[in-house]
This record gives C-alpha cells, structure tokens and sequence, in this order.
C-alpha cells in the first residue's frame, strides 16, 4: 500500500512510469489490477481535477480582476482618511504652542457645552411648566401628588392612543390567508346562486308545464 501510494503520488507530477505496476512474479492479476488503477487515478487527478482548479483559479481570478477598480478606489480612500484623521497639527515640542485649530477646537467645544446647557435649561423649564399645568387643573388631588399624577394620566392617555392606533392599522391590513378565505367564500356563494337559479328555472318550468295542464282542458 505504501509504495502504491508513492506511485500514484508522484505520477500526478509525471515523475513516475507505467512500467512501475510491472511485477516481475508472474501476477497478472494483480498487474491488471495495477493498471487499472493507475488509469482511473491519472485520469481522476490528471484531467478532472486538476482542470477543475484551474477553472476555479482562473473563475475568482476574474472575480478580482472585475472588482479591481473598486478595490484599488477603497484602498486609495482608506489612505486618505488615514491623512484626514484629526490629530496634533504640530509635533510633540512645537504643540505647546496654541495653534489656529486648537483654539478653533476649544471654541466649538465650548459652544456646544453652553448649547447643551441651554438646551437642559430650557427642558427643565417646560417640564416645570407642564406640571404646574397639570397642578392648576387638577387642585382637588392636592398639591404634592398633582403633578405626578397628572404625568401617570398623560402617559396613560398616549399609550391608549398609540395601541389604539396600531390596533386599527392591524384590523386594516388583510394578509393573503383572508384573501383565500375571501375568494373561497365568494366561489362558494356563487356555486349557491347558480344551484339556485337551477332549482328556481325547475320549478317554474314544472309550474309553466301545470299551468298549461289546467288551461287545456278549459278551453
């Protein structure tokens, strides 16, 4: 099994002859076994295999050429960004020195610090607002408990509102099983009408047909 192995291993790489399945001992079953299968194995690796990695190969080998663009564009704008960063516009000994965009940098932050104050400032007070709303509208819960109370209802009222709204935005959409159902009971009402237009054309013919009896012997 062992030198079977070799042989077939280096016949992939051509370094291997078929006169090394000759056996010199009179075997001639186990030499036709022998060529068999060195003939299914070079076939196997040599023509199906090793094509198929090279279609494989050549396949992503495309697939890289076609998004080479694209990559090359990512790769150009990875760089870029990498230039962009923000970061010190001196190096270390010189950025003790206050620069243009330090100061620029401190400006914009504390801007944005009074911004957010100003903006807690002004939630803060409609809040207040709000509760003493809820204060002078309801002074018959007491002082303590009007504001709170009246938040618990505001927030009770919306949610009702919301639920309610989702609610009937659910009862409005029909989902493809109630179309089914739809169709089905319209095919079924209509098999109805037609038996009935049946058994009432019957009976008219039959009242027709009596109708016609009864004159007859009249006239």
């Amino acid at each position: 099994l062992e030198e079977s192995f070799k042989t077939l291993f280096w016949a992939i790489f051509g370094l291997s002859e078929v006169k090394s399945v000759v056996i010199n001992n009179g075997h001639k079953f186990i030499e036709n076994i022998g060529y068999v299968l060195y003939g299914v194995y070079n076939v196997t690796m040599v023509i199906v295999l090793l094509n198929m990695l090279i279609a494989m190969i050549n396949s992503s080998f495309q697939e890289i050429e076609d998004d080479a663009d694209v990559e090359w564009k990512f790769a150009r704008a990875k760089l870029w960004f990498s230039y962009f960063e923000e970061g010190r516009t001196l190096p270390v000994p010189f950025n003790l020195v206050p620069s243009p965009k330090s100061m620029l940098g401190l400006a914009t932050a504390i801007k944005s610090t009074l911004l957010y104050v100003v903006h807690r400032h002004s939630e803060k007070k409609t809040e207040t607002q709000l509760n003493q709303l809820g204060k002078n509208k309801n002074p018959a819960y007491g002082g303590s408990n009007g504001p709170t109370r009246y938040q618990k209802i505001m927030k009770r009222l919306i949610k009702r509102y919301i639920i309610k709204a989702q609610a009937d935005r659910e009862s409005d959409e029909i989902t493809e099983g109630e179309l089914k159902e739809i169709k089905q009971d319209i095919s079924s009402l209509r098999y109805e009408l037609l038996e009935e237009k049946s058994q009432n054309m019957e009976t008219l013919d039959g009242l027709l047909r009596r109708l016609g009896e009864f004159s007859t012997p009249s006239s």
